[in-house]
């Protein structure tokens, strides 16, 4: 029988990295995995999970490699009072590797998550499969990826890359919900060697792979931090705006803004000029709770700005086009982005307000040929397949496909509103009078001043917004320092909304994908 010291020895050989291992990785600027957990959860929170489990592998010097915990520590604890699962992926040993045993820990803590309604957060920095114990690893994979599916919709999973993430592991986090990633960290399928040996390119390990890639360019990561504490305060600050589960409301809490609080420099923030540019960014935190608004993505298809924001101090999920950038046109990168964000807040129930100016999709053969058709489809497929508030403001342009994919009142918005500025129209007016009056203006004496002419009535009596409302597709047309009140009064009356029973029973539609 083990005596209480025996057992306290056991305990502190779970907790304690070596002592160079924390020495080299303190230099580069990071924590270890026991430090992490400490700065994530309350003092004294964590439940352990599989404190002494150990692989059972043999052969390939695996009867020499052993640890308690197998390379991970799992459990449950508090954020703030918030009860979470969570997994930390311990690099000491055996570089993080995943094998059966560390793989059940995983996959045990994201069934806790779906049996107790709470949020999943995953640490990971782990260089791979586990190759000594062969398709045993490969086996703990798919049992976390089946785990992952299950959980999804159901409760949020937050992964932080903190460190390496290679071949089988880059999918767990694909699979999450959010995806935050330090600057010394990378994710790729495939290393710089194998790529070289595959198809003779020359790549670094940042290039392929590195944070600002996934940040910027591939979509991969939401969240881009610069470090490991920085890492943690984000996963704090998005788990302050999210339910528990699926079957909760976010959290309100109380901000000390007015609700009906108006601001005047909202009602000339939109320039006249409709090909001038502004920053949609200025809009949304003149309309939402000062400084509550989290943006999501933020580095990645910027034409497009989505994240989380409070109005009367309850959290909603904000969508809107970005005039700054490429005149806030729909391209394929902005479409996963709208797409997958209104997905996820249509899961966890937050109201959805959409802001609007959007002149139409990308036109071109790189967007044609790289498939902006089903690309764009998959915004129409996510508002309409979308059953919470849905409260659209059309501020300026809204032409065409775009207008009706940008959560009109075609697809099932709830309330829309428009501004003065708004012009609604298949297309502009410089494009559709050349359409239009394509003859006259071929046989006249002064074609330009006729096409201004012609512009101007076109935007008088078809893009005004009133001819929309006229037609019941605008509810409402409001002074833009009138919108946070207006809002927030609709969504008082419209969290209380049912669809479902509406809908044709269905295992599951089929996506654009």
């Amino acid at each position: 029988m083990s005596s209480f010291p025996d057992i306290l020895d056991k305990r502190m050989q779970t907790l304690r990295p070596p002592e160079d291992f924390l020495k080299k990785i303190h230099e580069q600027g990071r924590l270890s995995a026991h430090e992490r957990l400490e700065k994530l959860l309350d003092k004294d929170s964590f439940i352990p999970l599989h404190r002494y489990i150990t692989h059972r592998a043999t052969g390939f010097g695996m009867e020499t490699k052993k640890a308690y915990g197998d390379g991970v520590l799992a459990g449950l604890g508090t954020v703030n009072g918030r009860k979470i699962a969570v997994y930390a992926q311990d690099f000491s040993f055996m570089g993080g590797s995943v094998g059966e045993m560390h793989a059940s820990k995983i996959a045990r803590t994201i069934e806790l998550a779906l049996k107790l309604g709470v949020p999943l957060i995953g640490l990971n920095d782990s260089g791979g499969a586990r190759i000594q114990e062969g398709v045993d690893s490969l086996k703990g994979y798919g049992e976390i990826f089946y785990r992952n599916v299950l959980a999804s919709g159901v409760v949020p999973q937050i992964v932080a890359i903190m460190g390496p993430a290679a071949g089988g592991a880059v999918y767990s986090p694909a699979l999450a919900d959010f995806i935050i990633m330090t600057r010394k960290s990378y994710m790729f399928i495939t290393g710089p060697k194998v790529v070289k040996a595959s198809i003779g390119e020359e790549v670094t390990f940042e290039e392929l792979g590195g944070a600002e890639v996934h940040a910027t360019k591939s979509g991969v990561a939401h969240f881009l931090a610069e470090n490991d504490d920085h890492a943690i305060e984000i996963i704090k600050t998005l788990l302050s705006y999210l339910p528990s589960n699926n079957t909760e409301d976010p959290p309100c809490i109380d901000t000390g803004d007015d609700p009906f609080r108006e601001d005047p420099q909202l009602d000339s923030i939109v320039p006249e000029d409709p090909l001038k540019p502004y920053d949609v960014k200025e809009v949304i935190d003149k309309i939402f709770d000062k400084g509550s608004f989290l943006e999501v993505h933020a580095l990645f298809a910027t034409n497009a700005v989505v994240g989380f924001a409070r109005l009367g101090g309850c959290p909603v999920c904000v969508v809107a086009n970005q005039p700054a950038v490429a005149a806030g046109s729909l391209d394929i990168d902005s479409a996963d982005k709208i797409s997958r964000f209104v997905m996820f807040c249509d899961a966890f129930n937050f109201p959805i307000v959409t802001l609007v100016d959007v002149p139409g999709f990308l036109p071109g053969t790189f967007q044609e040929h790289g498939g902006v058709i089903r690309h764009g489809a998959k915004i129409i497929y996510a508002y309409s397949e979308a059953t919470v508030p849905k409260i659209t403001v059309i501020m300026r342009k809204a032409y065409g496909g775009a207008y009706i994919a940008m959560s009109s009142r075609h697809l099932g918005a709830d309330y829309v509103l428009a501004w003065p500025t708004a012009e609604i129209a298949v297309m502009g007016p410089k494009e559709a009078i050349e359409i239009i009056y394509k003859k006259e203006l071929e046989k006249a004496q002064n074609p330009e001043e006729l096409a201004k002419e012609f512009a101007e009535k076109y935007r008088r009596e078809i893009t005004t917004p009133f001819f929309a409302a006229s037609r019941g597709y605008v509810d409402d047309v409001i002074l833009p320092r009138e919108t946070r009140g207006y809002i927030f009064k609709a969504l008082a009356f419209l969290r209380d909304k049912r669809e479902k029973h509406a809908r044709p029973p269905r295992k599951h539609g089929i996506p654009p994908v």
